[in-house]
């Protein structure tokens, strides 16, 4: 019975194999009897090449090509991130980009697009980033495995400083060579201009009480020489002794103000000031100023009263320095005008705003200087400045309490028609009738 079933067996897949070859098989027997009826006499070799093919498929066993190997395909270099390092990256809340160990750049983040414009998939990050230190860092990180860092400068289109850091991607914790790289950059600007700021900052302050120190100095060495014996010239230079004194207390006063206002900036006031009276109380302080200068000053306001939420002692230090100064830098124009309006509300908001307007008809303030004005000792003219008793922070002061209050000073001015400088507060109130004095 065994005999028969692997007789069976061969005779079927004999049968099988001949119906493999079928097309074969015809395609011969079609060639010989052509060439048997082309060359009668050659018969017999034809049928015998035939019968030939037969046999071969009849008894010769058909090769099979092994499978693929599949193990070579895992371990084949991967060029494409997986889905997990792209929203990983993505997630990230700076800009980033990977690339292979080719330095291709493979993805990038939104972050990345938004700060340094859009990149394409499979082109050579030196495309994007030209600059040889940055090459450098990717070339030292690829060639090492390990972390590199480095501080960059962007110059265009506006100075922006980064520490750039480039980290591979471990995938697997075999591997000897990452196969895909990080090229992140954090953004330092704000630090940045905040240690300058602190380093001119101090320069500035020291080169400011160094001045009437030295002069108090010189003064001092003057009346304890030459001049001991000689009243009128001590007199005089006790009054200047006594200028120089002063200008440094002015400046300490400035600075400690300065430093109490950075200390509550994130505080935002919450009692409520009538701004039309305050106003008022401000121009009367400084009217015997604007007397002794020649200068009139005309305050209107449209309403009798303006209520807003505000800190009221910081508030009248902003109106007094505004004012102070138009009547001092514009005392040529012999006129300041104060003005206080309700602004119509916008949608979505539900109150409108009281503009601040104060305006001199001076010799105005160059365009080049207009962005540098609420800079910490930050002068215009030097000279004048000092002239005036000016300590280069008053502005600087008014900047710091406005955004304190949520809001920032405008200026606008055109040379030899004098300057505007306005701010807005949020209305908390009913409109009154206007109101208008003279001074």
């Amino acid at each position: 019975m065994a005999d028969f079933n692997a007789a069976s067996d061969n005779e079927s897949s004999r049968l099988s194999r001949l119906f493999q070859a079928r097309w074969l098989l015809i395609g011969s027997g079609l060639l010989c009897a052509l060439f048997a009826w082309l060359e009668p006499e050659r018969a017999s070799l034809a049928f015998a090449g035939f019968a030939a093919l037969v046999g071969v498929a009849l008894f010769f066993p058909r090769r099979t090509l092994a499978p693929p190997v599949r193990g070579a395909i895992s371990v084949r270099r991967q060029i494409w991130p997986g889905t997990s390092i792209k929203a990983i990256t993505e997630a990230l809340g700076y800009p980033a980009y990977v690339l292979d160990a080719d330095a291709v750049l493979r993805y990038a983040n939104a972050r990345a697009e938004a700060a340094f414009g859009p990149a394409r998939a499979g082109d050579p990050i030196s495309y994007k980033f030209r600059r040889p230190e940055i090459m450098r860092l990717i070339e030292d990180a690829v060639s090492s495995g390990a972390r590199a860092e480095l501080e960059y400068r962007e110059q265009v289109p506006q100075e922006r400083w980064y520490a750039v850091s480039v980290s591979p991607i471990p995938l697997a914790p075999a591997a000897r060579q990452p196969q895909f790289f990080l090229l992140s950059f954090f953004d330092l600007t704000e630090a940045k201009r905040s240690e300058q700021m602190r380093s001119d900052f101090i320069a500035n302050a020291s080169h400011e009480l160094r001045t009437p120190l030295a002069s108090l100095r010189g003064f001092i060495e003057t009346i304890q020489g030459p001049a001991a014996k000689d009243p009128e010239n001590i007199a005089r230079f006790l009054g200047l002794m006594l200028e120089q004194a002063e200008r440094m207390s002015r400046l300490i006063d400035d600075l400690l103000s300065l430093s109490r206002i950075e200390m509550k900036s994130h505080m935002r006031p919450q009692t409520i000031v009538d701004l039309a009276e305050l106003l008022r109380q401000v121009v009367n302080m400084l009217e015997p100023l604007a007397a002794n200068l020649g200068v009139s000053i005309e305050l209107s306001v449209s309403a009798k009263n303006l209520p807003v939420r505000g800190d009221r002692d910081e508030l009248i230090q902003v109106a007094e320095n505004l004012v102070e100064n138009a009547c001092k830098y514009g005392q040529s124009g012999k006129r300041v005008e104060v003005n206080a309006k309700i602004l119509p509300s916008a949608p979505p908001a539900e109150h409108g705003q009281v503009e601040v307007s104060i305006r001199d008809f001076g010799p105005g303030i160059a365009a080049e200087h207009l962005p540098r004005l609420t800079e910490r000792f930050y002068r215009v003219d030097i000279a004048s400045s000092r002239e005036k008793q000016g300590t280069g922070l008053g502005l600087a002061i008014v900047k710091h309490i406005l955004n304190r209050h949520s809001s920032r000073l405008a200026v606008t001015s055109v040379p030899g028609e004098g300057a505007t400088f306005s701010f807005r507060l949020p209305f908390e109130g009913e409109a009154g009738g206007k109101s208008k004095n003279n001074y």
